[in-house]
C-alpha cells in the first residue's frame, strides 16, 4: 500500500469511528409478562441502528477489519454474499467511504431489502439457487479486483469479544442496575454465528454465569451440527427466516460457546412477530420471532423449576423490510404456514404462563 492510500485508509477509519461516535447505543427495554412472577424479559433493540438491524455492528467491524488488514483501499470494490441485512449495512459504510459496493443476494431476498441496498448506493447481483452466493461473490471479487468481505468466515473474529462496546459489553452494562444484572440466559439466532460467539466468549471471559441459547429456524444445519459435530451437513431448502439459518456449517459458527439450542418452526417465528406487534406496538423481522420462541421455552422451564431470574434477547431488525413476506397473508398461505395455533400459544403464555 503506497503512502497516498495509507493516508486514505487513516481517513476512512476516522470516518467510521466518527460515525460511531455520533450514534447512541441501542436500547435495552424490560418487558414484564403478566403470567410470570420473578422472571423478567429484556429486549435489546438493534433495529434502531442507522441501517435498522443488528448487522450494522457486523458491517462496521468487517470494514474496520478489512481496512486495518490492508484489504480495502480507495479504489476497492467491496463485495458481499448476503441475504439482505448485512448487505444493507455494508452499503451504508461503503457510501460513507465513497466505495463501490455489490451485494450477491438470493433472488428470493425481499424487495424492501433490495431497495435499501440501492438507497445507500449499493448494487444487487442476484443468484439462484441461494447456495451459489459464495462462489458468485468470489468470482465477482476476482473480476473486479475487489475485496470479498466474506461475513460467514470473518464474523466471529472481526469483533473484539473482550470489550470495545460490543453487543455483549453493552448489554451487560445496561443490566447492571437490574434485579438480576447477569441474565440467566441470552437468546439469539445464528446467521454467521458472530453474535453468539461474541456473547458466549464475553460472558465466559468476564466470569458471568449467563448461558447462551441459539434458536435456529427450519431449513438450517446449525442445530443438527450442534448435536452431531458433523461439519459436512447441508440442506437443500433455503431458510424462510431471513438473516438466520444456513444451508451449510459456516466457519464463524462456534458451537463450543453455546450452551443450548432450539429448533424453531417457521410458523412459530412468524406468529411471534405478529404477537409482539400486539403487545409492543411495533413490527419486527421474523428472526426476532425465532428469538422469542426460545425465550418462551426457557421462561416456562424456569417458572416450572421455581426459579427467579432474567432472560435477555435481541430485536434483530425492523419489520418494514418484510411487508411482502411474513406480514403478507398471501405469502404466508403460499408457504403452507398456519399461524393461528401459534398465536394462540403465545397469547396463552402471556396471559397464564401455559405453553
Amino acid at each position: 500500500m503506497d503512502h497516498n492510500d495509507r493516508t486514505w485508509v487513516d481517513e476512512a477509519i476516522r470516518r467510521i469511528n466518527a460515525d460511531f461516535n455520533r450514534s447512541a447505543d441501542t436500547h435495552l427495554f424490560r418487558v414484564d409478562v403478566p403470567s410470570l412472577s420473578g422472571i423478567t424479559l429484556y429486549f435489546k433493540d438493534e433495529s434502531i441502528h442507522p441501517t435498522a438491524s443488528l448487522k450494522h455492528r457486523l458491517a462496521r467491524s468487517l470494514f474496520l477489519y478489512g481496512l486495518c488488514n490492508g484489504w480495502i483501499g480507495s479504489q476497492t470494490t467491496v463485495i458481499e454474499a448476503s441475504s439482505g441485512s448485512t448487505a444493507v449495512s455494508e452499503a451504508y459504510f461503503a457510501r460513507l467511504l465513497g466505495l463501490r459496493f455489490i451485494a450477491v443476494v438470493p433472488r428470493s431476498t425481499s424487495h424492501e431489502k433490495i431497495a435499501q441496498i440501492g438507497f445507500y448506493g449499493g448494487e444487487a447481483h442476484f443468484v439462484d439457487p441461494p447456495e451459489t452466493i459464495y462462489d458468485a461473490a468470489r468470482q465477482l471479487a476476482h473480476e473486479t479486483g475487489g475485496h470479498y468481505m466474506d461475513q460467514f468466515t470473518y464474523a466471529e473474529r472481526v469483533t473484539d469479544w473482550r470489550g470495545n462496546n460490543n453487543i455483549a459489553e453493552s448489554m451487560f452494562a445496561q443490566m447492571a442496575r437490574e434485579e438480576h444484572p447477569a441474565p440467566d440466559w441470552i437468546v439469539c439466532g445464528a446467521g454467521t454465528g458472530g453474535t453468539s460467539a461474541t456473547l458466549g466468549r464475553y460472558a465466559r471471559y468476564k466470569g458471568y454465569p449467563t448461558r447462551i441459547c441459539v434458536a435456529d429456524p427450519e431449513n438450517s444445519v446449525f442445530y443438527d451440527y450442534y448435536r452431531s459435530g458433523d461439519t459436512s451437513l447441508t440442506c437443500d431448502a433455503p431458510s424462510r427466516i431471513e438473516g438466520i439459518g444456513r444451508p451449510q456449517v459456516e466457519p464463524s459458527f462456534i458451537s463450543g460457546v453455546i450452551d443450548r439450542m432450539f429448533r424453531v418452526p417457521d410458523a412459530s417465528s412468524i406468529a411471534a412477530v405478529h404477537f409482539l406487534e400486539q403487545v409492543l406496538g411495533h413490527k419486527y423481522g421474523p428472526s426476532t420471532g425465532t428469538n422469542l420462541h426460545g425465550v418462551v421455552e426457557l421462561a416456562v422451564e424456569m417458572a416450572a423449576a421455581g426459579r427467579d431470574g432474567a432472560i435477555a434477547t435481541l430485536i434483530c431488525d425492523a419489520g418494514n423490510r418484510y411487508l411482502d413476506t411474513c406480514y403478507d397473508d398471501d405469502w404466508v398461505a403460499a408457504q403452507g404456514l398456519d399461524l393461528a395455533p401459534w398465536l394462540e400459544r403465545y397469547r396463552r403464555f402471556w396471559d397464564s404462563g401455559v405453553w
